[in-house]
């Protein structure tokens, strides 16, 4: 399982990227591996107000569907409109194809280190 040093991670399987004004974030490689080939995502629209706990959008699979659940609070900036018509971006690369852009950010008390994630992934497993 590949789980980047320099990104915070949810418990839900979310991966956040802080850079100077916005939080990209995108599904881990657990969770990629997981939901097994993306055939699907169900993306917001940029201006939608996201709350840290609470879903912005679903990922479809061959397995089942799975809600996106964002891991800060703010105002969607940006959206991976490639996904649309690549939805399996999110297997191929899952920390290179993110999924929305968040800004201003807020609520980041939950976040977890890569350490940290990764035994929660031991945990699960």
């Amino acid at each position: 399982m590949n789980v980047p040093a320099e990104l915070y991670y949810s418990k839900t399987h979310e991966w956040i990227r802080m850079e100077a004004d916005a939080a990209i974030i995108g599904i881990t490689d657990f969770a990629q591996d997981a939901l097994g080939d993306v055939v699907f995502v169900d993306l917001p629209a940029i201006g939608d107000t996201v709350t840290a706990g609470e879903a912005f959008g679903d990922v479809e699979s061959v397995k089942a569907v799975s809600e996106l659940i964002c891991p800060v609070s703010g105002m969607i900036c940006d959206v991976n409109q490639a996904l649309e018509d690549a939805p399996e971006l999110l297997n191929e690369d899952p920390y290179g194809a993110w999924i929305i852009k968040v800004s201003p950010v807020e609520d980041q008390e939950e976040l977890l280190s890569a350490q940290a994630y990764a035994a929660f992934c031991a945990e699960e497993e």
